[in-house]
């Protein structure tokens, strides 16, 4: 493959689709920084990547990247993001609390739960080398996928924007070169029923168009005892156009995508009898008494990006990637999951981005590399009321939020070859983040705000806080890599992670206490309100190998990473008069711990055997091990307490694993295919501070697939089982109370009186048929 084709090849798969739809199969380890560009192929059972900007095997990179193709999701009937944790090493990716279309996302221990303006994520999420700044409309459903890409350590030399912990790509597939229609149906448990149809044609030799459509819908797990209607239901539309021009050395790709999802609220589960009612713990896990309802559930995202590429010589590339993207969501939380207002919680989200991406790619015999600029300037919005009328009828507590960020940077990665065996890669980034915050809290008083509907009235201001600053670092990585064959890479590499730093978006500038015992000077009410930049420096040991006539292949990689200033947000309730009740709450951001992230990752792809009988059949196995030792040095409370020894990482078990097969024999005019897979996680919290309840204790999910597809290519048929052995287990939670341990100890409401401790659920067992026609 030239340089010239895997060019184009790259670019060919982009296309800011911010829904999309496919299954998951392991290709594993794709790269270091793998760029959306990295197009596998294979070759002689080689598998070929260009994931630093250039084409070289999976074996040569540097870095641990489990890549997996979009093919091979659709045959296991994966249909969304969250999914794709399943079988990927250290990784945790969930729908957040509250919400149906909002992604949280861990990984090795580094990530952002909380989804409010103001927190950077620290896992980047990219749809065609467009990063998305924020994690609303990000649980994304996977149609015309070429693969999902999952890097994990700092990344940020190579493309786009700094990210701490890792990056999730996805990309997008490529236009075909005949003109072709493609529909996908599915329908199963829960009256699941979704429809996909995608078609695209040439109108030239050198410009092609596509759109694709998605309809999906299904009923509700549960249901919502006091609204009468569901809970956990599905009900979105999504669409998408591509259009693409190649001349030879200019290539032009514009794509634009949309999704509303008007799905019901997702409510809790209450894991504890009511305080004040009595009201007792519901025996379906899925059900809900939420009453908050003065505004629905929607969801409405869209956006564009144009990619150009232009090839300026035989050694240098121009690259261009100009993204825009918009969403706006309403959600009603009810904390409390019951009819009264005790805990409830009106949200709106807001988010808009502009990015600019430039890149000059150089490649000649013994040097290539990437030099880059990157620009992103972001609005996000939050309001929401908090209604606490049981603790004092009427009483609301508003809190308004809009953050501006603009941040540049200057990156840059360069590999020299200094022998037939022996390579070095050295890389930097150059970061300038710029936020600008404003929080206003308003305390109403006889009802909601106006901003929902309420005829509350504004009794006083709790906040009205104005806030820039700029946060600069420069970050370097590098990496020698030693191959004594084609068949071995054994490679040591060290990088480093940026996270800019803000103001906590739910800080009340009236909390803040200073030493003298009087009014904090403004300087104090900045300091307060303000949190600092983390950083994490990560040293990686690896080996991969393809072995067996590439029949085999393995990646082994250890990492020790040194986590500083971490950024931990939290919600508290607040006693403003000293009355002994928590009237209203105050955000507490601070940068209060150090850590020790370490681990070992193992993945492998392994051919056992095919043609058994000269027909065409095979069979293989895949699996991924991923073990880590998270721990906090120091953890500084609220009170100026060294609490390590009693705190944990969030979302972060220490084994997560995962073995898989796949079995194809030869049926009739085509095959049959034999899928199963089944993951483990141990352990994990929700939260720093353990909680007996809202913990997950380790489970093993199961999923099996059987697929049938026509030699021909025309048509296929499948069926899915997923969370085979239904089982239950929390995702995301709320926990507004104290005691409760050791068992007995009565809870103690830390924010309304019903006593706040609600989980989110995964998804159940679900069965359902896959049909596909292509023309």
């Amino acid at each position: 493959m030239t340089k010239t084709l895997y060019v184009r090849a790259a670019l060919l798969a982009g296309c800011a689709g911010i829904a999309t739809f496919a299954a998951p199969a392991m290709a594993q380890d794709a790269s270091a920084e793998v760029a959306d560009e990295a197009q596998t192929a294979e070759e002689d059972g080689t598998i070929y990547v260009t994931a630093r900007r250039r084409e070289e095997r999976l074996i040569d990179v540097p870095l641990s990247v489990t890549a997996l193709s979009g093919d091979d999701l659709i045959k296991q009937g994966v249909q969304d993001i969250v999914a794709v944790a399943q079988q990927v090493p250290n990784v945790t990716l969930e729908v957040s609390r509250g919400t149906n279309t909002t992604l949280t996302a861990f990984i090795r221990g580094i990530g952002q739960q909380d989804p409010v303006g103001g927190f950077e994520a620290g896992v980047g999420l990219y749809v065609d080398d467009v990063y998305l700044n924020r994690p609303q409309a990000a649980v994304l459903d996977i149609y015309e996928v070429e693969r999902i890409e999952v890097l994990r350590g700092p990344q940020g030399t190579l493309y786009g924007r700094n990210t701490i912990g890792g990056a999730i790509k996805y990309v997008t597939a490529k236009l075909p070169d005949e003109t072709s229609v493609k529909i996908r149906g599915t329908y199963g448990s829960y009256d699941q029923a979704d429809l996909i149809v995608s078609a695209a044609t040439p109108i030239s030799d050198s410009f092609k168009i596509g759109v694709a459509g998605a309809r999906l819908s299904r009923g509700g797990f549960g249901d919502n005892l006091t609204l009468g209607t569901e809970n956990y239901n599905r009900d979105a539309w999504a669409a998408r156009g591509t259009i693409e021009f190649d001349s030879g050395p200019v290539f032009v790709r514009l794509s634009g995508d949309y999704i509303k999802d008007n799905s019901e609220a997702r409510q809790g589960h209450r894991l504890i009898p009511g305080r004040l009612t009595g009201a007792p713990v519901l025996n379906d896990v899925f059900d809900t008494r939420a009453g908050l309802n003065i505004v629905d559930q929607e969801v409405e995202a869209w956006g564009g990006a144009l990619n150009i590429a232009i090839e300026l010589s035989d050694t240098i590339t121009l690259k261009s990637i100009t993204g825009y993207r918009e969403d706006a969501s309403t959600t009603p939380i009810d904390f409390d999951s019951l009819p009264s207002a005790d805990l409830d919680v009106p949200a709106i989200y807001e988010n808009d981005q502009f990015s600019q991406e430039f890149q000059l790619l150089y490649e000649s015999d013994n040097l290539s590399g990437v030099l880059g600029f990157y620009y992103l300037d972001a609005n996000a919005f939050t309001a929401f009321d908090v209604a606490l009328f049981t603790t004092v009828a009427g009483l609301t507590a508003q809190t308004l939020g809009d953050v501006n960020t603009k941040t540049w940077s200057v990156f840059g990665d360069f590999t020299y070859d200094l022998s037939d065996t022996i390579s070095v890669s050295v890389g930097g980034r150059y970061t300038h983040d710029e936020r600008t915050s404003r929080v206003l809290r308003t305390t109403f008083l006889g009802g909601f705000s106006n901003l929902f509907g309420g005829s509350g009235v504004a009794a006083a201001v709790t906040s009205n806080f104005n806030g820039s600053a700029t946060f600069k670092d420069f970050n370097p990585r590098a990496s020698i890599s030693w191959q004594p064959n084609a068949d071995h890479n054994v490679y040591f590499t060290y990088s480093q992670g940026f996270k800019g730093g803000g103001f906590d978006p739910r800080g009340q500038t009236t909390a803040c206490r200073n030493p003298r015992g009087g009014a904090c000077t403004p300087q104090e009410v900045f300091d307060f309100m303000a949190f600092d930049p983390e950083t994490v420096d990560s040293f990686e040991l690896g080996w991969k190998a393809s072995l067996l006539d590439n029949r085999l292949n393995i990646s082994l990689a250890g990492f020790l990473a040194q986590y500083t200033d971490v950024q931990i947000p939290g919600s508290v309730g607040f006693d403003a008069n000293g009355d002994g009740v928590n009237e209203s709450f105050i955000g507490i951001t601070s940068n209060a711990a150090d850590a020790d992230v370490n681990g070992i990752e193992f993945e492998g792809t392994a051919l056992v055997g095919k043609d058994f009988a000269g027909d065409g059949s095979r069979f293989s196995v895949n699996w991924s091990l991923g073990v880590l030792d998270a721990k906090f040095n120091t953890f500084i409370d609220a009170f100026g307490r060294d609490v390590a020894d009693q705190r944990v990482f969030q979302n972060t078990p220490e084994i997560t694993a995962h073995m898989g097969f796949n079995m194809g024999l030869p049926v009739g005019g085509g095959m049959m295919d034999f899928i199963g897979l089944a993951s483990l996680r141990s352990d994990a919290s929700q939260f720093e501070t353990p909680n007996p309840f809202l913990d997950q204790d380790g489970f093993v999910l199961v999923d099996a697939s059987v697929v049938y597809t026509a030699d021909s290519g025309l048509w296929s048929l499948g069926v899915h089982g997923k969370n085979l052995f239904d089982k239950e287990y929390i995702v995301a939670g709320y926990n507004f109370v104290a005691g409760g341990t050791p068992p007995g100890t009565p809870f103690v409401p830390t924010l309304g009186r019903e006593g706040t401790l609600t989980g989110f659920y995964g998804d159940p067992r679900r069965i359902f048929v896959t049909a596909q026609i292509n023309f």
